[in-house]
């Protein structure tokens, strides 16, 4: 018997034709099944399986043509069957208007837990492992199906990435990876998000790694400070921004004392010079690191275990600034006010000259008290600006990376204790051609996107072990 049945969106006959034939070459494909009901529904899923009679199910996602690399599914059967996989993937090229881009994918942990992992168009299923999957869906998704799909097939066996470039997908968004950042905190997409998240949660509670909302209290009077909030500036070369930061920073108003420290790390550019021209302000504090490894989190270690630095630590990036006078103030009071050990606010997104640009402001407000934590494993970050209480933060510390340090630092401390919000905007948040995340190469995004999983790999392997101690 052919090995393989695969399932592929239809719109129309036209759409379809050119991937059907394609797929219907090929001396392995038993069957193509049309679905004309959308992947991310239950019920398209609920339908699908009972057709099914291949051992292996390939499965693609694009509405636009595919093709097939010779011998490629022959490939990915092998691989398949080599190791037991639950599912196989593999990297590709993308196709665009005169150009042909190579597109690797990153291996899959079990902190992969985001639903915009990318693994390609093509997946090619167990489909003893799909079918299993599916009669577990006891959720009637409209957008999240084939998240929560991929979720329970990975509670029965391996994601095996193959490394090499078998087939050919028309790439469509060709966003930069900078545009990209902000689409699951876009209002339009909030129907989405909560089938995510309840889907994820659901995943979280079976492998047990679930967070009940209970939470450990922290005591805010614990210590003496010189000041009661220290705004935290590290910069590398930030000569056209850094002015901006120090001014928005020190012209903070506050019923309590607070300062300022600019953490420079071997800026070359002119920076150090607008940042001495500051100096003869009282609140200012500048921090010249030594030529050792530093990077955004060594930089935050700097002030964090500075003797100067205040009981909360509050963020403020190089090339951004807060959106008025009593930022820091409000920082001050929703830590007293929701005795927690890191607040988080609200930003608006901005071009460099502080003009609002879309999706606008950005409050995350997915966020919940009760389950923001879990569904925390899902997204890629947990919003800004930032404030975390400093003896905590002294004893975790940052990791020393110039990214995902603070995802880092926020995963851990909402395992344990509350993360306060705040949801009216305390920040602009500039968009422009020096942005760090702002038109990464491939490489470069999935070495991000792998860092990332795995530090949700070893949140999830904690948060396990400590479920498992208290059932003990």
């Amino acid at each position: 018997m052919k090995r393989i049945d695969c399932i592929i969106p239809f719109a129309d006959d036209a759409q379809a034709a050119p991937t059907l034939q394609a797929l219907a070459a090929e001396a392995e494909v038993h069957d193509v099944i049309g679905a004309s009901h959308p992947l991310g529904a239950t019920v398209t899923w609920k339908s699908l399986v009972s057709v099914l009679e291949a051992p292996y199910t390939l499965v693609y996602s694009k509405f636009t043509p595919l093709r097939l690399g010779k011998f490629s599914l022959e490939r990915m059967l092998s691989v398949a069957e080599d190791t037991g996989a639950a599912m196989v993937y593999a990297d590709h090229f993308q196709e665009r208007p005169g150009e042909r881009i190579p597109a690797p994918v990153i291996d899959y942990q079990e902190g992969s837990l985001r639903d915009q992992f990318d693994f390609g168009s093509v997946l090619l299923y167990r489909t003893s492992a799909l079918k299993e999957a599916v009669a577990g869906m006891d959720a009637d998704y409209q957008y999240a199906a084939l998240y929560d799909l991929r979720l329970r097939v990975s509670r029965t066996g391996a994601f095996v990435h193959v490394g090499e470039f078998l087939y050919y997908e028309v790439e469509t968004d060709t966003r930069t990876s900078g545009e990209k950042l902000f689409d699951y905190v876009d209002p339009k997409n909030r129907a989405v998000q909560v089938e995510m998240e309840q889907a994820v949660t659901a995943h979280l509670k079976a492998v047990g790694g679930y967070l009940e909302p209970v939470f450990k209290d922290v005591d805010l009077s614990e210590g003496v400070f010189p000041v009661e909030a220290t705004v935290v500036i590290p910069c590398k070369n930030r000569v056209r921004t850094i002015g901006d930061a120090l001014r928005s920073a020190l012209s903070q108003v506050t019923d309590f004392p607070y300062n300022v420290m600019v953490v420079d790390d071997n800026s070359d550019d002119g920076t150090v010079d607008v940042i001495k021209s500051f100096l003869g302000d009282p609140h200012l504090i500048y921090i010249a690191q030594d030529k050792t490894y530093h990077a955004i989190g060594g930089n935050w270690n700097a002030a964090v275990h500075h003797p100067q630095c205040g009981r909360f630590a509050l963020q403020l990036d190089s090339d951004d600034v807060y959106s008025g006078p009593d930022t820091v103030q409000k920082f001050v009071e929703a830590f007293r006010t929701q005795q927690c050990a890191m607040v988080v606010g609200s930003y608006q997104m901005t071009d460099f000259d502080m003009n609002p640009l879309p999706p606008g402001v950005i409050d995350h407000r997915e966020w919940t008290p009760d389950n923001g934590r879990n569904n925390a494993l899902r997204v890629n970050g947990f919003g800004a600006p930032r404030g975390f209480y400093v003896p905590l933060l002294r004893k975790l510390n940052f990791p020393v990376t110039k990214y995902g340090e603070d995802y880092a630092v926020a995963l851990r401390i909402s395992r344990e204790y509350r993360i306060g919000r705040i949801y009216e905007v305390l920040y602009n948040c500039r968009r422009w051609d020096s942005n760090s995340d702002g038109n990464l190469p491939i490489e470069k995004v999935n070495a991000n996107d792998r860092y990332k999983d795995w530090l949700r790999t070893v949140e999830l392997r904690a948060r396990i072990k400590m479920n498992a101690a208290h059932t003990e």
